[in-house]
Formats: C-alpha cells, structure tokens, sequence
C-alpha cells in the first residue's frame, strides 16, 4: 500500500482569526512531521543553494510553505503588547525566487549538479568514519540524461540521498539550506579535522531555479538511513507539493533522482548538444565524474565490397584461386548512445605551481579562452590569511583585432569551490587598463548575492582586485626582466598603451607602471626607450627629463623647441601617440626629476652664469620697445611678447603657458566628436610669443614701425603657428601675404635682372661684330 501525503499551503488570513488560524496550522504541520518520524530529526539533507557566505540570507518565518503568527507567551498582563511573525504570501514569495532572483535561465543546471555535488561530499566525508555508507555502490557521479520526445532532463547522483523527514524539511522550506545544516553539524564534531567537505550550497533556493525552465519536478531520492524510496514532487504556480513511497519507480540504490518537465518556451534544454555545453561553462572542474548521456563515434571494421571486388578480378587474371580470399576490410564510424564524460579537465589553479608544467599552463589557456598563442606570461597563485583564494592570470600573446572586443571582453573567470559562477564583473577584480590580462579565480570568502550572479562590494573584493593588480604587475615586470628583449618589445606593442592609461588612472600603481614605459626619443634611434635608461644617460648637470609631444618623430625632431637641447647634446622624449602627453603630464615626476615641456613658457636648461643673466637683461631693454610694439600689432592673439632665453636658429616661436593645453594636444582635443567646446577655451594654453634677439629679421624690426613692418610681424607670427604646431587662426590672410611677399621678392629680382642684361648690352666693348642680333 502506498502512502501519499499531499501538503498544501493555505491563502494569508485576515482579520482577528489571523493567530488562531496559524497556530492551528502549526499543530498540525508537528503532528504530521511527528507521524513522518522526522520531528526533531537533526538532517544531513543535500538541498541547498549558491556558493559562498553572504551578508544575509532568504528565510521564511515558520519554516515550511506556509503562514505563521503567533502571540507572544511573554505579553504584559495587560495585553497592550502582542508580538507577531510575519507573514508570507508563498505564490508570491515563489514567483520572486524563480523569476527574480536569476536573470540567465541557464544557471538552472549549475544549482542543480552543484546539489548533486554536495550530496557526493556528503557521502565521501560521512565514508571516512563509516566505510560502510558506500557499501551497494562506491561510483560516486552525477549523471545527465536529456529526452526530447519526452521533454525532460534527469539529473541523477548516487549521493546520501534524503529520508523522508529529510525531504520534507528540505524541500518543504524554502530558504531552508541542508548543506548549511550539515556545516554546522560538521564543525560543532569533534572528528571534524577527520575530513575536508567542499560543500558549496548555502541558501536552500538552488533547487527553486529548477522552475525557470520545468513546470513540474519530481524528486526521487532513496537514503541509506530509510529502506523506502521517496517521491517529491510540485508544479509551477501550485502552493502544495505532494510526497509518497515510490513502490513503483525505478529503484535508485543510495542517492537523489531529479526529473525536470520542460515548459514550451524551454524545449531547447532538451537537447543534449546544449546540455552539454552549460555542463562545461559552469561545472567543467567539479570534483566527481559528470556524465552526460550522448552521442559519440566509435570505430567498426565493415567489408570494403570496391576493393574486395577489385582483389578478386585480380586474382582471377592470375588464376589464382578465390575460395580461400580474405576480404577487403575497412573502417567506418558509427554514431552511438552513450555516456560520456564531460569534466575531464583539472582546475589547475588548485594544484601546487611546482607540480604544473608549463605546457599544461598554456594548453588550459588556450582550451579555457580559445586562443590559439600561447601565452607571453602567466602567474600562478595561492593566497592565505584572513581571506583565501587562488588563480592564474595570463598575459595574451597578442592583442584583440578590435580594441573595443578586449574593453567588452570577459576574461576574468570567477569560480567558487570550482563552480563557475560569472565573467561578467566588469572592473570588480581588474581595472579598465588591465582589461586585456585573462585568468580563473577561485574564493569560498566572496560575497555573492543569493543567486550567485552579482558580486557584491566588500573588503574580501577589494583585497583581491588589489592582489590581482599587484600580481599582474609582477607578471609584466618578468616579462621586461628577460634576456630577450623581442617579448617585452612583443607586449607593448600590444599592450603599451593601457599601461599609460593605467598612469593616468591608477593613482596608487603610477609608480610601478612608469618603470614599464617606453617611448621615442632622441637617443633610441629606431627602437625605444625606457624612463630608467633615459635617466641613466643624463647630462651631469641634468636636472629634469624633457620632452615634447607631436603627430610623429620627424616633425618632432625638427620642431624650433628641441633645437637649443639639441645642440646641448641633451636627449628629448618624443610623445608621439595621443595618449602619451596626457599620461606623462599625470605622471609629472620620475624618481626626483621632474618632466617638463620644452614647448612651454620659462624654460630653463641650466642654471644661467653672471653674465648670461647680464646679458639676458640688456637683451630685454634693447628690446623692450619692439616687445611692446609687437604686442600692440598682434592684440589678443598673443598674451605677451618676451626676448627669448632658447639658443635657437629660428627668428621666433609660439610657447604656451604652464597651465594650459600643448599645441598638439590642442589638436587632440578638437578631434573629439564629443568634446567640450566651453572646456577647449577655458583650457587652451595661452600663447606667448618668443623672439630670439640675435635673428636678423628681429633687428631689422628693431626701429621700424611702418605698414609693412606690421605686416612682417603678422607673417613671422603665422609662422611661428606652423612651425609651433598650430592651426593657423586664418589660411587666407596668411596664404594672402606668403603671396604678396613672394610677388615683391619677384619683382625685386626682375629689375636687378634687368639692369644687368642692360648693362651688358650698352657694353660695346664686349660686344661681338660678327653677332647677328647686335
């Protein structure tokens, strides 16, 4: 005879029957638990939830399916105080945890075999004090098993399984977590060093994900502990669930059955090439053998008629007998049902370095993040202490092809006692610029939410995204320690620019990343140089790392700012990527030299000797007439005119103020689709005008003040744009004087022309009688 409970879950009361009508309730869920033999039964149940500890949890007052309130027994005599549980609406409270709590259907699978998997550890574990709990069948696996004409997936383990008190607790409460359970009752033992259980569930919601794609389960489960098998079963949108003997079904000898009926919407799960990838996305590394009822190839010698023919004949032509041929045999394939299994792989960052080869290293690269280089370097880590975690990070052997597939890339794998839980923490673990390093981490300390979709902000993230960005680092210091140098020179031309990003933005890292830069410069010929080397080949007296930023090393080779380092043997850096003046202007300081822009106002070299200060300041008096005038000529396009300090060749050149914006970044800056205008004029650079008292173009101005003398200015000014790296402010008023200047040039050169073949030819006495056009 087949006993059958049905537990249904009234509607919330109202009204002043709300106590009674509860208290009632609760009697009789005792009274049923206590017939179930369960009452007070201390479970080992295997139903739990996600990964990890959290700040809290989901719980239901009252425990099962239900509405509960009751009056406090502690009131005041008085009765002006009464205390009250909260109630629960269960459709309600289901419909959220199946349809809010999980955004990706998929994690339907992972909750379920990571259950499957804390059933296994529950076995294992209670197996090394009593051996004979394996006894019947010592195969611990979980087994997957799709069927599309039925619609269902079964997901079967040979785990502890559930007496039927253990199946109503754990399955009749939500929130109600067996594996928490169990972890307490682990750690309050004494024989708790006697074993290490990686359980992974805690929130006793894992299960519910079950409805995201079934509307009805059936749980089949058989415990050790009770020689009947159990039935559990419930259906989307009901508020009961039903529970009998399973005298029936198939027997399962120890362990858990699960038996999920697909919605309409969810047929596409029942295919095993599907269930087969969720299986290795999110439990590839779980511990106990997962196999997946599927389709594999397998090899079968058949008769090769084609051939065999072909022997023949040839054995007749020879006649030769053919009673006693052998056939032509060949093999063929056969597609086959079987099971197969789909966790092959070892999560290597479990295992001690020293016992990892490298060619395992980059094989789970490659495998785990479909590249196909190996990797230029990776670090493999254990961390302990207050918080514990491990990984491996990577650093890729080339760069994406779209710079924007490695910002939305996602290559930080989070794994919590081996299960994947996500890749999409955008920068939790790394920071923007460290967006092209991929690698696995793996922590039993991370603060999920419930759902184990979303991470949430605490100190264990923190520490680990600061480990992470230390180790990474590490990784690419060893990279540029190495004797050849074509690795490093490999990386940055993949990478370089986040590190100057990471300049720009990791304030607290600045210092360890300038040690990783390169940039053109003046001394490093075709290749580059580091900040370290530059600082090595500095002047005695050198006291700052100069550098000017332009669209490319030739115009800043040629630029009138370097022409006075120059010719003082002194090396300049050349910033020629858009990124870099930006990077080396946050950076400001290397070591104790500070970096200056040679194309901004008050540059000083060296400091000036007596008479170069002398001679500087009776420049500026003989001068200061023109200065003035100058300034007057140009109006508002120039803040002010000084006598320039620069030993250069050009009459005079445009530098800007320390504050504002470089000519080449200006340019940068207007490129911008969505820049600032109001932002461009507060920070363009103010423009001072330089003019080198020893060019003669600057002493021939020096008494004149006449039309075209303010006309030379307006050119000398113009050009000073261009060779500065300015926009001219108007091409046709520049382009108009080039013209009239060359047209006067023109004109001057003809009549000098003309006045010579003149003389020549009022010359008689160089003339020639025999000459035909005399």
């Amino acid at each position: 005879m087949v006993t059958k409970l049905t537990h249904r879950v009234a509607q919330r009361p109202s009204g002043h029957s709300v106590v009674a009508r509860a208290l009632s309730k609760q009697g009789a869920r005792r009274a049923m638990a206590a017939r179930a033999g369960g009452a007070g039964t201390a479970t080992l149940g295997r139903w739990s939830g996600p990964v990890g500890p959290v700040l809290g949890s989901i719980r239901v007052p009252g425990g099962a399916l239900g509405c509960r309130a009751a009056a406090s027994t502690d009131a005041p005599s008085s009765g002006s105080e009464e205390t009250y549980e909260y109630q629960a609406e269960v459709n309600r409270l289901m419909d959220l945890i199946v349809n809010s709590l999980y955004s990706n259907k998929d994690v339907f699978l992972r909750e379920l075999i990571s259950n499957a998997s804390d059933a296994l550890d529950k076995v294992r574990f209670l197996s090394i004090k009593d051996p004979s709990v394996l006894e019947g069948n010592d195969d611990l696996k979980i087994e997957v098993k799709c069927d599309p004409e039925a619609n269902t997936i079964v997901i079967q383990d040979t785990g502890i399984g559930m007496t039927k008190a253990e199946l109503l607790e754990s399955l009749g409460t939500i929130a109600r977590s067996g594996t928490a359970k169990f972890m307490e009752a682990i750690k309050q033992s004494q024989d708790a060093s006697s074993g290490d259980a990686s359980l992974i569930g805690q929130f006793g919601v894992g299960f519910y994900s079950s409805f995201l794609v079934a509307d009805k389960v059936r749980v089949q489960t058989k415990s050790r502990d009770d020689d009947k098998q159990y039935a559990w079963e419930s259906a989307v949108g009901s508020v009961s669930y039903t529970v009998a003997e399973d005298s029936d079904g198939e027997s399962i000898g120890r362990g858990t059955r699960i038996t999920l009926f697909l919605k309409e919407d969810t047929k596409e799960y029942a295919d095993h090439m599907k269930i087969r990838d969720l299986i290795r996305q999110y439990s590839e590394f779980i511990g106990f053998p997962i196999q997946l009822w599927t389709t594999k190839s397998v090899t079968k010698q058949v008769v090769d008629e084609e051939a065999t023919e072909k022997k023949k004949k040839e054995l007749e032509e020879k006649n030769e007998s053919v009673e006693d041929m052998e056939p032509v045999m060949k093999t063929d394939y056969d597609t086959v049902w079987d099971w197969t299994l789909q966790n092959e792989s070892k999560p290597l960052w479990l295992q001690r370095p020293s016992e990892v080869e490298k060619e395992e290293y980059d094989g789970f690269f490659k495998t785990t993040f479909k590249e196909f280089m190996d990797p230029l370097a990776y670090n493999h880590f254990n961390v302990e202490g207050t918080y514990e975690f491990s990984g491996i990070v990577y650093i890729p052997g080339m760069a994406p092809f779209d710079m924007q597939e490695m910002q939305d890339a996602r290559n930080i794998r989070l794994y919590v006692n081996k299960v994947f839980i996500s890749d999409k923490f955008d920068e939790s673990f790394l920071p923007r610029y460290l967006s092209f390093v991929k690698g696995v981490i793996d922590s039993r300390d991370l603060p999920l939410n419930v759902s184990r979709e979303i991470l949430q902000q605490s100190r264990v993230s923190r520490i680990m995204r600061k480990q992470l960005v230390k180790r990474t680092l590490d990784t690419i210091k060893g990279i540029k320690k190495r004797e050849d140098s074509k690795d490093y020179d490999t990386f940055w031309e993949a990478f370089g620019k986040n590190l100057k990003l990471g300049v720009i933005e990791d304030q607290e890292n600045r210092e360890n990343l300038s040690n990783l830069l390169l940039f053109v410069s003046s001394a490093s010929g075709e290749g580059l140089t580091s900040l370290e080397d530059y600082v090595s080949r500095m002047k005695e007296n050198q006291k700052a790392i100069y550098y000017i930023a332009a669209e490319s090393k030739d115009i800043a080779a040629t630029s009138p700012f370097v022409e006075d380092l120059l010719k003082r043997d002194m090396e300049i850096l050349y910033l020629v990527e858009p990124i870099d003046e930006v990077c080396v202007a946050n950076l400001a300081k290397f070591k104790d030299y500070d970096l200056i822009d040679v194309s901004k106002e008050d540059l000083v070299l060296d400091d000036e000797s007596e008479e170069e200060k002398k001679s500087s300041e009776e420049a500026e008096k003989e001068f200061s007439d023109l200065t003035t005038w100058m300034k007057e000529v140009l109006g508002q396009k120039v803040e002010k005119v000084v006598v320039s300090k620069r030993k250069t060749d050009s009459p005079c050149l445009l530098v800007t103020s320390q504050g504002g914006w470089s000519a080449n970044m200006e340019k940068i800056m207007r490129a911008q689709a969505m820049g600032d205008n109001r932002a461009m004029e507060y920070m363009r650079g103010k423009k001072i005008l330089e003019i080198n008292p020893n060019h003669q173009i600057i002493k021939s101005l020096k008494g004149s003040r006449d039309s075209n003398a303010s006309s030379m200015v307006a050119l000398m000014y113009e050009t000073a744009l261009l060779t500065s790296g300015f926009n001219i402010e108007s091409p046709r008023d520049y382009a108009t004087r080039v013209f009239e200047m060359i047209e006067a040039a023109s004109k001057s050169g003809s009549g000098d022309a003309a006045e010579k073949v003149e003389a020549e030819v009022v010359s008689e006495e160089k003339g020639d009688k025999d000459d035909p056009w005399k």
